[in-house]
């Protein structure tokens, strides 16, 4: 079994939580990151950027186990 590191959990989170955004849009219309933060306001972008990027380094982590 493969030890999980701190960037294996803050990747975790990340994907969940756009996980459970995209599901909120996808069936609510509702997206909580722009009610959160402003729609397309700096913070949000910055919070989808790093949602891609886990999701993309969750990816790799699929992969190398």
């Amino acid at each position: 079994m493969v030890e999980k590191t701190a960037i294996d959990w803050i990747a975790l989170v990340l994907v969940i939580v756009g996980g459970l955004n995209w599901g909120l849009v996808g069936l609510f219309g509702f997206d909580l990151v722009a009610a959160i933060f402003g729609e397309m306001s700096t913070i949000s972008r910055a919070v989808y950027s790093l949602v891609g990027l886990a999701a993309l380094y969750m990816v790799y982590f699929a992969t190398k186990n």
